[in-house]
């Protein structure tokens, strides 16, 4: 963490954010204006694993094929024969993954939620491990498609930069450029290391009170007259996971509260459906605020 951090000023909390989706097995959504340092985090988190990186540009006219591979015909044979795709990698960047069409977009939903992909009826492994990080633009600017609900469930995290603060802005300004910082990153674990990580987070002790904490975030979304649609039993697994490896990366073997909270925001905003005109970060902010801890 403390590599990345030197590489992406200013940004402790999202760096450690980042790092607690991909222990816990998760996929990553960044979603911010362009220029923050969003591909930045995908190349530095990359690098300090040693995992193979491979970069989509999402655009209007991508297809699925670009994304998983094709099975081409090869007259010498006479039979198939598939040809990976960009999605056969351990760290994937889809960038500006709303540029494509639904239809697109929905060729990582396999690969996402299972570790495989399904081409022409043959189902081929993903590399473990596989994690996505996809950036996002406001849905506000021009030629961007909203995804699904079905495709954003995929990430556990959604995250957001932000603008720097004037101390990083300024360091930013007279230090080295960033892409020969990323070219300088040194491996500091590597895929078993990882994996080691994963199941040491899985490791980590849940109290029963801490599930009944839990189960109550969960109950008051689905039960808030604001909310028309609220967490499903994949997103209390999912924020459950995240919270240990939270808990792992501050230095204890159980988790906390605290864990929950600081994971529930990012967790839990875009999958909340509002009923009227909020936010789904602010529902969350409600929730958490509304629902105690005994």
């Amino acid at each position: 963490m403390a590599q990345v951090n030197r590489v992406l000023l200013g940004k402790p909390r999202q760096v450690k954010l980042a790092f607690a989706c991909l222990i816990a097995g998760g996929h990553l959504l960044l979603e911010d204006v362009p220029g923050v340092g969003k591909t930045t985090l995908a190349h530095a988190l990359a690098a300090s694993f040693a995992l193979d990186f491979q970069r989509v540009q999402f655009t209007s006219d991508l297809m699925p094929a670009d994304i998983i591979g094709v099975s081409v015909y090869e007259r010498e044979t006479g039979q198939f024969r598939f040809h990976p795709g960009p999605v056969f990698t351990s760290l994937l960047l889809a960038d500006e993954i709303n540029r494509a069409t639904p239809k697109t977009q929905s060729a990582l939903l396999e690969a996402m939620a299972e570790g495989q992909v399904t081409v022409d009826g043959q189902t081929h492994r993903l590399p473990q491990p596989f994690f996505v990080v996809a950036t996002q633009n406001p849905l506000d600017l021009n030629g961007t498609f909203p995804l699904p609900d079905s495709q954003l469930d995929r990430f556990m995290l959604r995250l957001s930069l932000d603008y720097p603060d004037p101390a990083a802005e300024r360091a930013l300004l007279t230090g080295d450029d960033r892409r020969n910082l990323l070219g300088q990153l040194a491996p500091q674990l590597d895929g078993d290391g990882l994996a080691a990580l994963h199941k040491r987070a899985q490791a980590v002790t849940a109290s029963a009170a801490l599930l009944d904490y839990l189960q109550a975030l969960l109950l008051a979304s689905r039960r808030h007259a604001d909310i028309r649609a609220g967490l499903s039993p994949r997103a209390g697994l999912a924020l459950l996971n995240a919270a240990r490896a939270w808990a792992l990366l501050s230095g204890r073997g159980h988790v906390l509260p605290e864990d929950l909270q600081a994971l529930f925001v990012p967790l839990a905003a875009h999958r909340l459906v509002p009923a009227r005109g909020a936010s789904g970060e602010a529902l969350a902010r409600t929730l958490l605020a509304e629902v105690a801890v005994d």
